[in-house]
């Protein structure tokens, strides 16, 4: 099973630099193959907790080269949530590639474990008679707190249901699990490690150097 792994990351800095730097970004050092993934961006100011950036991703199987350069800066530029990171913003920026593993039809609402699964919730608005679906990766509910109760409701939400939320709604979901593999890495590491590699910094104006 691939794993996602620092080369992975450096490779979404990598696409993200050269975006800002009309270049052309460095082959990738990690084997191709097809998965499910995510890019997640966040920013982390002055020892604060990271604020999410952009987060966009597939839940279906892709190649991972051109699907991680493809999300590094679709999920940095253009999350309709989020206005498009700046490049002044890099340093201060960190990146986590989600690679999307084991994917299970859930017995109901409640069949998973907070911290170990996403989940894909499918339903049928019942105001609307149109079909919804949402999902959070494994991570989310458990940073946020959530009880399995809550991240099922918020998810409805995210998916754009704003009626009165029921139990007999919830039971009526279709609910798929599915855990993954993450590697996080905060743009110092990644100006380190490009030092070391290639002996030299990328030139990106308005950017300070990390030294």
């Amino acid at each position: 099973m691939v794993s996602a792994n620092r080369e992975m990351a450096i490779y979404c800095f990598d696409n993200l630099v050269a975006y800002y730097s009309s270049d052309q970004a460095p082959a990738p050092a990690f084997e191709d193959g097809q998965h499910p993934l995510f890019v997640t961006w966040k920013k982390v100011l002055n020892g604060s907790e990271p604020r999410l950036r952009g987060c966009i991703g597939t839940l279906e199987a892709r190649g991972l080269i051109n699907g991680l350069k493809d999300y590094a800066l679709t999920s940095a530029l253009r999350d309709r949530r989020f206005p498009p990171v700046q490049a002044k913003e890099l340093p201060f920026l960190e990146c986590t590639v989600s690679i999307l593993t084991d994917y299970e039809t859930a017995l109901n609402h409640l069949d998973w474990e907070v911290g170990k699964h996403g989940l894909i919730i499918e339903f049928t608005d019942p105001d609307y008679n149109s079909r919804r679906s949402a999902t959070y990766l494994p991570e989310v509910a458990a940073h946020e707190g959530w009880t399995k109760i809550e991240a099922i409701d918020s998810l409805m939400r995210k998916a754009g249901y704003n009626g009165v939320i029921t139990e007999s709604l919830r039971k009526r979901l279709r609910v798929t699990r599915y855990q993954s593999t993450l590697y996080t890495m905060h743009y110092a590491e990644y100006i380190a490690h490009i030092k070391v590699i290639r002996g030299h910094l990328p030139a990106l104006n308005g950017v300070k150097p990390v030294i």
